[in-house]
């Protein structure tokens, strides 16, 4: 259904509108949704470059009931940004400052368009850094990672990005502006709205400014890489290392077919065999904790511990991790990458839930490579199939529905980073029951009466088509 957008050309806005095909056609799809046919191509984008445009765009749009996306760098993987039922993408990206450092305070304010990467390099010279900062931080906005709650590498010692906001200024769905947190490092004060924005992938508000918290650098940063003889010693060799408390910023599993796929994509010469990718940070005494941690990996056969030093081992460490989503994707010409996998389980079951997907991946004759942020139970995977195979992809689509199934059975989340979007509605009630789902559609009808942001997100299916809207609210008009 197509939705007249001409009233925005009558608002006196400070950004751009267009209507032009390539434009509408640019944001149809995210780094996820168009290899599986999620979303659909919006009727006008605006690029908004204040809170005022954003406000009188929702304004505008919540009266006339056209639905609203927010958008900014594309790289979702679940169609999180890309239109349900077309109408306006909103697109962000140009609200890209960085409005205040307040070094003292471990604080900085930002706009939604700013990329990770910027956050730190704004800090540096203050020897801060943003802590949670996803492995995608450099492609990736900040209004994308606090509308996806994302983590990465790092999540195991300093947890995911709503463990460090702070503070959000936010448009609702008819406009209205309003202020979520506090830059006091705690408070009691009144229901925590802060926490119902991050996470709710732009289904609640938009968030034009936000008040991040930082952290000093280490001054021991060291990396290590493991080889193992089987993925199940490694993965077996990270619960134990969790178990035992070994003070590590980070720890990737990578399996062997992911290696063998990082070393064609970056020219690495990584084994091809189990590895595990690990960053210490302290103050002092980092070598005991290096010495601990090969220890309890010593008791699962590690066959390998080496450890870099300065910034170039560092970097030749990671590179292959960190370009592992291109790799898979440019691995094979006649295969397509198929969902994105993010699941994630209590880290006493992460052994079994790589096993299981292995062995998945095995009874179907699949290709799946498996990575992730193990040490706190989070496992990526994709499923490399002929996409002109219906039978291949109908194996595809059972291995991972069964895979997220088994992560929810284990006490794990359908999705531990990557968000609901379009992607993942059906799985919603199976982890959450149904009566837990319908109190969350009842605070997005209290916040958005007329389902004007972002409609048909994270919500199942339902009979009017997953509108969740008010019992009187009227269709959008064409």
């Amino acid at each position: 259904m197509t939705h007249n957008c001409s009233f925005l050309s009558d608002l006196a806005l400070d950004g751009e509108v267009s209507f032009g095909e390539s434009a509408r056609e640019s944001h149809a799809a995210d780094f996820g949704a168009e290899e599986r046919g999620l979303g659909v191509t919006p009727d006008a984008v605006v690029w908004p470059e204040s809170t005022a445009d954003v406000s009188a765009v929702l304004a505008a749009a919540d009266e006339r009931r056209v639905p609203v996306t927010p958008f900014a760098a594309g790289t979702s993987l679940e169609g999180n940004a890309v239109p349900a039922r077309r109408g306006v993408s909103l697109d962000c990206s140009r609200m890209d400052a960085v409005l205040d450092v307040r070094a003292d305070d471990f604080q900085i304010d930002v706009e939604p368009g700013v990329y990770g990467s910027a956050v730190d390099e704004a800090v540096a010279d203050e020897g801060l850094f943003f802590p949670p900062l996803p492995s995608s931080g450099d492609i990736s906005t900040v209004g994308g990672m606090i509308a996806n709650d994302a983590s990465g590498m790092k999540t195991v010692k300093y947890g995911e990005v709503a463990d460090w906001v702070l503070e959000l200024e936010v448009v609702l769905a008819d406009g209205s502006v309003v202020a979520a947190g506090s830059r006091a490092a705690k408070t009691s004060s009144g229901y925590n709205l802060k926490d119902l924005f991050v996470g709710s992938e732009g289904t609640l508000g938009v968030v034009t400014r936000a008040t991040l918290e930082l952290a000093g650098r280490p001054e021991q940063v060291r990396g290590a890489r493991a080889l193992f003889p089987s993925l199940d010693a490694a993965a077996e060799a990270v619960f134990d290392a969790a178990r035992s408390g070994v003070d590590v910023a980070t720890i990737e599993l990578v399996d062997e077919d992911s290696a063998r796929m990082a070393n064609a994509y970056t020219g690495t010469d990584l084994p091809d065999a189990p590895t595990v990718f690990l960053e210490f940070h302290a103050d002092h005494g980092v070598a005991r904790e290096i010495d601990f941690c090969r220890e309890v990996f010593a008791d699962h056969d590690c066959q390998r511990f080496e450890t870099a030093a300065d910034d170039a081992e560092m970097s030749d460490l990671w590179e292959a991790r960190e370009d592992l989503a291109y790799a898979i994707q440019l691995w094979d010409p006649d295969l397509t990458a198929l969902h994105p996998g993010d699941v994630t389980v209590p880290i006493s079951a992460y052994p079994e839930m790589v096993r299981f997907v292995k062995s998945a991946a095995d009874d179907r004759d699949l290709l799946v490579p498996c990575f992730g942020h193990a040490g706190d139970g989070n496992l990526h995977y994709s499923v490399l199939v002929e996409e002109d195979d219906p039978g291949r992809v109908e194996a595809a689509h059972e291995l991972y529905e069964a895979t997220v199934e088994k992560a929810i059975d284990l006490g794990g989340t359908a999705t531990g980073e990557h968000g609901i979007g379009l992607g993942k509605r059906d799985f919603l009630e199976v982890e959450h029951g149904p009566e837990t789902v319908e109190a969350m559609r009842r605070l997005k009808r209290a916040f958005d009466p007329r389902d004007t942001l972002n409609p048909g997100k994270v919500f199942p299916e339902t009979e009017d088509g997953g509108r969740v809207r008010a019992d009187d609210d009227a269709p959008p008009h064409d």
